[in-house]
């Protein structure tokens, strides 16, 4: 039986060997599956668990000590109890030791502040010393914040009592730290940071044999290694946890494993990543098994004939069936070893990489699993198609010329699938599970089986006609497409294979569109920078001299915490600087013509000229802000006597460059002074000498406002100048107006709730309420998303005069910023992120580090398509040649039988490549495709289109090489046997 297969396979090895280049495609498809899974699976993983905080990566364990003489024993014992209950392999934990104190201040009686007193293991590794490490018993390293606030400095001695005892300790400040990554694992620990308001000190251990150090805490902390929180070999860091707690509760030791969400989160990732891989080798696998399926209908033309004559030596029908099983094994073990092979040599640059060490043997026989499994499958779908033809009578068996088409079973499965395919749209619109995630797929087959049905009408209509009219050529090629049994479900696979290229390149340009332009969004600038600055108004300054010319960088302030949210940018570099796009609305919303501004004050000392009409003597205040350090400057005039007169201040602070700017006035009422007004005539600086506030201006209304949320003092103007009168009970100041007014916003999202009409007004501003205009509508907002305002930084700050705004400040610049404007800018740089590595930050998520599986199957599906024509081609050779000679007998020319074998075959693929593009186009809108969601649910715009022309253009030309060389190579042989 045996030797009969291996004949038959000998005598058709041409479809045989097709078979064999589908069940290679399959297993390529499944061995790469399994190793690119395996290998994105934990590069992703490690993804995860390197974004998490660095406290979720680090297990905790303290005990409550007892005063000892032998403190490095105490914690060694406690080491090795901790290591026996909790084994956490290649991971090397730190001790440490905590004991509360205060600190004693000289002089002070009973004034203490709260100076844990701590001993770490590595301390001196892991901080920056100025200074030595405490080496001693009562050596002390103190943080640079506690020695600016305690007036330390190495050398120097305190007191510390610790909170079991009365009797003080005495340090020796060994050194002053700063921390080393402040961010690393090592300063994770809370219990080694300020528990109060100063830094814990550090000593060396041989202080903790001291007697009045009664009960320090004991700290075990290991950063659980990168592969344990990836779950590498599918180690359970969960499990084990939950394992050792009750045993740490018996010993009355308290752990603490903040990493149980991340390894979940660990888990969840990798199986979206198996998710995404299996739902590609899912489609590529279902088209196979239907390839396989026709395949093997066609071959099974040929031994239809070998199963009659079978049947009439009596053989039985599992005999036969066991003779095509003989011919199917050959093939299909062939392709599945090449395919094997292939998938491990394709997954390894797909994957850019491979599994981790020990998830090696687990990938290798995962692939041949699977690889088993799928050729497994597609040898019953092969013999699912010989049992049911060969149930058919002796006589029809052996029939050559098929039987005619019974169509109304095609019909109802056309009609089950067509269903199927609505059934997943409804799931894809209502959340993509189930069968959602393939609806695309599902919505081009149902497109690729209505059009079939309408090709072979088609067909056979114009057959008719063109024979008739004399078209031969055309008659012919539409004849033969639509008499050649299984045709339609060739096209309906082509239009499948071509429509799933289209779609899976557009879902992939569309995702990284969609990953491009979140980050834009989140960020607002090629580069941005977090820095640390005292006020606002030194870090518009330091970017202003850093980028004079506004080229590279921009000064921005975010304050998510506002009611709604603000983001302030310095309005006269947004052009030039921010990524900007059309959601945010117009680039110069935010600009208004600004109030001509006052001199700013160089002079050490200023000099007013005032008319007072007070009884009493009187004090004006003058509020003045440095331009280069926002630092307030409070200046009082003294001393004010009735009638009129000047009045000088020293002003040293403005003396520095670049001087110091006028906020405005504040009137003081003494108790028991008169309701008399004070009239100021004229603001003058010396040293240099000049005028800061001239008659003219004074006397200018526009220029000065008071307070917008309380009473304000009374303002009045005339020849002499600025006239003020206090409101009993009201306000006392008085602003400069040096920014627009109303301050102009540029607005996203649905107004605050308590803004009526046209009085909006917002409270970030230094005043419990700033009068704001809104000057433009966005959809969106850079940094602070859909629900926020935009507004000038330096307005804005103006507006506030010295008060603290609070927010996030940041430097945004170009993505061609040189390195000295960043350097010139000077800021201690507490954070730097691009929107290029956001973006690659985005790209390790699951949807995305699978897509280029998917772009690799969709591959492989069109290639399956082609081999499948191919087969048809084979199969249909000899059946086609002997047609063509019988018409060439009859006259036909040999051009024309060559036109009308060529165009045969090539309108098939033709058709199939319009009608995949087609089925493209309608499973978009139908089945709701985008770019893939963030999971996050991050979705602050509208996701890209996941179709574009250029999606569209890549699939038709890759779709027109493949289907065309094939559609070639498959009749070029009737060129040399066409007599």
């Amino acid at each position: 039986m045996y030797y009969i297969a291996l004949g038959a396979v000998r005598r058709r090895s041409g479809p045989a060997l097709l078979v064999g280049l589908l069940a290679a495609l399959l297993a390529t498809a499944a061995g790469c599956a399994a190793w690119y899974g395996m290998t994105v699976s934990s590069r992703s993983a490690g993804n995860v668990v390197t974004s998490a905080p660095v406290e979720e990566r680090v297990i905790l364990v303290r005990q409550a000590g007892e005063g000892t003489d032998d403190p490095r024993g105490a914690l060694d014992d406690f080491d090795a109890t901790a290591r026996g209950l909790l084994p956490v392999p290649d991971a090397t934990p730190v001790l440490g030791a905590v004991a509360d104190a205060s600190y004693i201040y000289p002089g002070a009686t009973g004034a203490s502040t709260g100076l844990p007193i701590a001993y770490r293991d590595g301390f001196c590794q892991h901080a920056k010393l100025t200074g030595a490490c405490p080496a001693a018993a009562n050596d002390a390293a103190i943080s640079t914040d506690s020695a600016t606030r305690l007036k330390l400095k190495p050398g120097d001695t305190f007191r510390v009592r610790p909170a079991t005892s009365v009797t003080p300790i005495t340090f020796r400040v060994a050194a002053v730290y700063q921390p080393v990554e402040p961010g690393s694992p090592y300063w994770s620990d809370k219990l080694f940071r300020a528990q109060g308001s100063l830094d814990p000190l550090f000593t060396s251990l041989e202080t903790f044999r001291d007697p009045t150090l009664t009960r320090p805490v004991h700290a075990w902390d290991v950063e659980v290694p990168l592969p344990l929180l990836r779950g590498d070999g599918a180690y359970d860091l969960n499990g084990l946890v939950n394992h050792a707690a009750p045993r740490f509760a018996a010993q009355q030791l308290q752990l603490s494993a903040p990493t149980g969400p991340l390894v979940d989160r660990v888990r969840e990732e990798r199986i979206a990543v198996a998710t995404g891989v299996a739902v590609a080798l899912g489609q590529v696998a279902v088209i196979a098994w239907f390839a396989i399926g026709l395949a093997g209908r066609f071959t099974g033309r040929e031994r239809r004939a070998d199963a009659g004559l079978l049947k009439l030596r009596g053989s039985t029908a599992r005999g036969i069936l066991r003779l095509a099983l003989s011919q199917h094994l050959l093939p299909l073990v062939g392709g599945g070893l090449a395919g094997w092979v292939a998938g491990f040599l394709i997954a390894w640059p797909l994957a850019r990489g491979l599994p981790v060490r020990v998830e090696l043997w687990v990938a290798l026989l995962l692939s041949l699993g699977l690889v088993i499994v799928v050729l497994g499958i597609a040898l019953l779908v092969l013999l699912a198609v010989d049992a049911l033809q060969q149930r058919a009578p002796v006589a029809a068996l052996l029939r050559r010329v098929p039987s005619a088409r019974r169509d109304w079973r095609s019909g109802v499965v056309d009609l089950a699938l067509i269903a199927l395919a609505g059934g997943a749209v409804y799931q894809a619109r209502s959340g993509g599970a189930g069968l959602g995630v393939v609806a695309p797929a599902l919505v081009a087959l149902a497109v690729g089986l209505l059009l079939a049905r309408l090709l072979r009408r088609i067909a056979d209509r114009v057959g008719a006609v063109a024979l008739r009219a004399g078209r031969v050529r055309l008659g012919l090629t539409a004849v033969r497409v639509s008499r050649q049994p299984g045709t339609d479900r060739v096209f309906a696979l082509v239009v499948v294979s071509v429509a799933l290229m289209a779609l899976t390149v557009g879902t992939f340009a569309a995702g990284r569109t969609e990953r491009v332009e979140r980050a834009d969004v989140e960020l607002g600038a090629a580069r941005v920078l977090t820095v640390s600055a005292p006020t606002r108004t030194q870090l518009l300054h330091a970017v202003r001299q850093a980028d004079p010319a506004g080229r590279y960088a921009m000064a921005a302030v975010v304050d998510p915490g506002g009611s709604p949210p603000v983001l302030a940018v310095d309005s006269s570099r947004l052009a030039a600087v921010a990524t900007w796009r059309p959601e945010y609305g117009p680039r110069d919303a935010l600009r208004a013509k600004p109030p001509a501004l006052l001199p700013l004050i160089t002079g050490n000392r200023l000099t007013v000229s005032v008319t007072s009409q007070r009884r009493t003597i009187t004090l004006l205040g003058a509020i003045l802000q440095h331009e280069g350090t926002g630092a307030g400057v409070r200046l009082e005039f003294r001393g004010i006597r009735p009638g009129t007169q000047s009045v000088s201040a020293a002003v040293p602070g403005c003396a520095v460059a670049p001087g110091c700017r006028l906020v405005g006035w504040e009137l003081f009422t003494p108790e028991g002074s008169g309701p008399g007004a004070l009239t100021i005539r004229s603001l003058t600086q010396q040293n240099p000498s000049g005028t800061i506030v001239g008659t003219a201006a004074l006397r200018d209304v526009t220029r000065w406002r008071g307070d917008f949320s309380t009473e304000a003092v009374r303002i009045s103007t005339g020849p002499a100048g600025l006239t003020l009168s206090a409101n009993p009970g009201g306000g006392t100041k008085v602003a400069v107006v040096d920014s627009p007014l109303p301050l102009p916003v540029v607005m996203a999202g649905r107004p605050p709730a308590e803004w009526f009409f046209d009085d909006a007004a917002l409270g970030r501003f230094g005043d419990v309420a700033t009068p704001v205009r809104v000057t433009a509508a966005a959809r969106v907002l850079p940094v602070i998303g859909a629900d926020g305002v935009l507004t000038d930084l330096d307005a804005a700050r103006r507006v506030a005069g010295d008060a603290d705004q609070g927010g996030t400040l940041q430097v945004w610049l170009t993505a061609d910023a040189p390195a000295s404007v960043v350097d010139a800018i000077g800021l201690p740089v507490l954070d730097d992120r691009t929107a290029a590595a956001r973006v690659d930050e985005l790209a390790a998520d699951s949807s995305v580090v699978t897509a280029s599986f998917g772009l690799f199957a969709a591959a492989l599906a069109g290639l399956i398509a082609a081999g499948l024509l191919a087969v048809a081609a084979a199969v249909d050779r000899e059946p086609q040649l002997e047609h063509l000679r019988s018409l060439r007998h009859q006259g036909l020319s040999r051009r024309t039988a060559l036109i009308t074998a060529y165009a045969g075959a090539g309108s098939v693929a033709l058709a199939g490549l319009l009608g995949g593009l087609a089925a493209a186009l309608a499973a978009r809108p139908i089945a709701d495709v985008t770019a893939p969601p963030f999971p996050d649910g991050w979705r602050v715009i509208p996701p890209p289109g996941a179709l574009s022309p250029a999606a569209l253009g890549i699939a038709a030309v890759v779709a027109v090489v493949v289907l065309g060389l094939t559609t070639w190579l498959s009749v070029r042989r009737l060129n040399g046997e066409l007599s």
